[in-house]
């Protein structure tokens, strides 16, 4: 019923810049939070960066001043632009989105499948 859709991941070189984006459709009541995480091979999945409707963006600290987030409400979309790209950055890139489902009214978390995002030096 809700699906979140990324795109825009790819091979980048180090100092190169890519610009991820995430489409939720479905029945979306309404849009809380949408954020980026991400997971490298034998590693635990971490925070990117976030933003609340009305809010402003949170980042891990590993990647302030490099990327920036942002959301258009109208599209339901959430960027992240990426820029200074670094190997370390390497990793699958997950969409994530917490929303209120129209049918239930319940508040709810949904991933994306992944693009993955790969910095060669």
């Amino acid at each position: 019923q809700v699906q979140l859709v990324e795109s825009g991941g790819g091979l980048v070189q180090a100092g190169g810049s890519l610009r991820l984006s995430c489409t939720a459709s479905g029945s979306i009541f309404r849009l809380n939070s949408m954020g980026w995480y991400r997971q490298a091979p034998g590693k635990q999945r971490e925070l990117v960066a976030t933003i609340i409707s009305g809010g402003s963006p949170n980042y891990a600290d590993s990647v302030k001043g490099r990327f920036t987030i942002s959301r258009d409400n109208a599209k339901n979309t959430v960027y992240l632009q990426m820029n200074s790209l670094k190997p370390e950055d390497t990793a699958v890139y997950y969409c994530n989105a917490n929303l209120m489902v129209g049918i239930t009214f319940v508040n709810m978390d949904y991933w994306g499948k992944g693009t993955l995002v790969t910095v060669s030096s």
